[in-house]
C-alpha cells in the first residue's frame, strides 16, 4: 500500500498552491501550517532546493471526531499535502493516505474516518486535473 497518492498539473507553482488550498476549502479544509521547505533549508542548511510546500490540511470535523475516539491521535494530525515545482512540467501535489497512515492504529472507528478523509483528499487531487 502506498502512503500518498499524487497528480501532475501543469501549472506554475505559486498557482498550484493556491488552487490546492481553494481545493482543500471546498472539501472542509483548512490549512494551519505552511511549511517552506526550499526557504527553510536555505536558512538551516545554505543548500539550494526547489521550491516544496508542506502543508497541514484539517478537516476540523473529522479531527474533532478523531480526537473523540483515540485521545492520541493527534500525533498523527494533521494530513499533510505537499506541492513541488517539477521544472519544465509545472507542479506535482501529494496528500498523504490517511488510510496507510492510520494503520498503526487499532480502532475501527478511526480507520472509517481515514477513510472518509481519504475520499476528500483523492477528490482535491481529482480536480486539480
Amino acid at each position: 500500500m502506498s502512503y500518498y497518492f499524487s497528480t501532475t498539473i501543469q501549472t506554475t507553482f505559486e498557482d498550484a498552491v493556491t488552487r490546492v488550498t481553494e481545493e482543500l476549502q471546498k472539501e472542509g479544509f483548512g490549512v494551519l501550517t505552511v511549511i517552506d521547505v526550499m526557504d527553510t533549508l536555505k536558512k538551516k542548511l545554505n543548500v539550494d532546493f526547489r521550491k516544496y510546500v508542506i502543508l497541514g490540511a484539517c478537516n476540523p470535523g473529522f479531527a474533532y471526531e478523531a480526537l473523540q475516539k483515540e485521545d492520541k491521535i493527534g500525533t498523527m494530525l494533521p494530513c499533510n499535502v505537499i506541492v513541488q515545482e517539477i521544472p519544465g512540467v509545472g507542479a506535482e501535489v501529494a496528500a498523504v493516505d490517511p488510510v496507510a497512515s492510520m494503520q498503526a492504529v487499532e480502532s475501527e472507528p478511526v480507520r472509517t474516518i481515514a477513510t472518509q478523509v481519504r475520499e476528500k483528499l483523492k477528490r482535491v487531487l481529482g480536480r486539480l486535473r
